[in-house]
């Protein structure tokens, strides 16, 4: 029998806060991180989610002495502090970092690739900084980067490589990836609208989040999620497009919930990847019927976040498991009119509801599809 794993401890540092409880009464509100930026000098300005600099360094002063940090690795220690602070590294605990570009910024005007640019290197500075006594392990596979970190974590306990584990997911605002998505012609003109009838495109965000899972939680832990199945499966379609039939993020949903032993009828609430371009979103929505959870209460946090890549996996699931404690459904922010061809049940507006099953999706480039499906306890 396998033993069962839990998410009993998390933190998040975004445009909307630097905190958990600072992010979810922003979104209560309605509060949206997506604002017009200039980022780049010879592009316009546009749509995306990004954390304040001033703010993010006076944060950072706060909490720690040393100044040798990226912006990046900043946010991923901010987003770990509070937990490192209340439980125990060992010599059995895993550290996990997620990242799809990492401190791709260091190489603006290099000739040379700079250390910090290696995903090994950066995980091993922020590893090496709390006090962690095993050799990190990078997991960076686009944007289901996130949700599979949580997969690793839990499987790797089940394995009984690790007792527990430290998971850490972030990625950055950069030239490089805003370059690339435009190169796509993916980014929007206006603040993204998921599964709508006018998406023309993403938001890019950035966020750091951050988890403690374990397999030995305490009695008294007021926080516990427990992780019922995962799975990742890629569909092998495209460098950068899904399978117009959804293929993979269908197995991945349905090996998760077959390994959870939960049906369509008991899962609350989907978290869904929902980026608003034009595929991805109608990908989704097949594939989400073809398993039967049309009638299940759906979202997409991208038009609050925008979509933070290697980040967004483990944020969308903390916020979606803030939801399940505080039995409110969040709305899919600037949907209006349906615009996939398969029905979905779209949240539009904060809702209660008893949210004890949650599946969380991912999807991204290179045909990479992961879900996992939490319960609360």
């Amino acid at each position: 029998m396998k033993r069962e794993v839990y998410i009993t401890d998390h933190n998040c540092v975004t445009p909307l806060g630097f905190d958990v409880s600072s992010n979810w009464d922003a979104l209560l509100q309605g509060k949206s991180g997506v604002a017009k930026h200039k980022i780049i000098e010879n592009l316009d300005v546009f749509y995306a989610s990004a954390i304040d600099d001033k703010k993010l360094e006076e944060e950072f002063n706060r909490n720690f002495d040393r100044q040798d940090f990226t912006r990046l690795e900043k946010m991923f220690l901010l987003s770990l502090k509070p937990l490192i602070q209340k439980h125990t590294i060992s010599e059995d605990t895993a550290f996990i970092l997620s990242t799809t570009k990492g401190n791709i910024s260091l190489l603006k005007n290099q000739t040379t690739l700079p250390e910090g640019v290696y995903l090994s290197r950066l995980a091993q500075k922020i590893a090496d900084f709390f006090g962690f006594t095993t050799k990190p392990i990078v997991v960076s596979n686009a944007c289901v980067s996130g949700v599979m970190a949580i997969a690793v974590a839990k499987n790797m306990i089940q394995a009984g490589r690790y007792k527990d584990a430290f998971v850490v997911a972030g990625d950055e605002l950069s030239e490089f990836v805003i370059s690339g998505f435009n190169s796509f012609q993916a980014i929007g003109s206006e603040p993204c609208q998921p599964y709508d009838k006018n998406r023309n495109g993403i938001n890019i965000g950035e966020a750091a989040a951050a988890a403690y899972i374990t397999s030995h939680p305490s009695e008294n832990e007021k926080f516990r999620f427990k992780i019922l199945g995962d799975s990742a499966v890629n569909d092998a379609n495209h460098i950068s497009g899904p399978s117009r039939t959804g293929d993979g993020l269908y197995a991945s949903i349905k090996n998760a919930m077959t390994e959870a032993h939960v049906s369509p009828e008991q899962i609350n609430f989907i978290s869904a990847h929902g980026t608003a371009t034009l595929y991805n979103d109608e990908m989704e929505a097949i594939a989400f019927n073809r398993m039967e959870l049309q009638y299940v209460p759906l979202n997409s946090l991208k038009a609050f976040y925008g979509h933070s890549l290697g980040a967004s996996g483990l944020l969308e699931s903390i916020i979606s498991m803030e939801s399940a404690l505080h039995n409110m459904l969040l709305p899919s922010k600037n949907f209006k009119e349906m615009g996939v061809s398969q029905p979905l049940n779209i949240i539009t507006e904060n809702q209660t509801a008893e949210i004890n099953y949650i599946l969380k999706t991912a999807s991204g480039f290179g045909g990479c599809n992961a879900a996992i499906v939490l319960e609360k306890c």
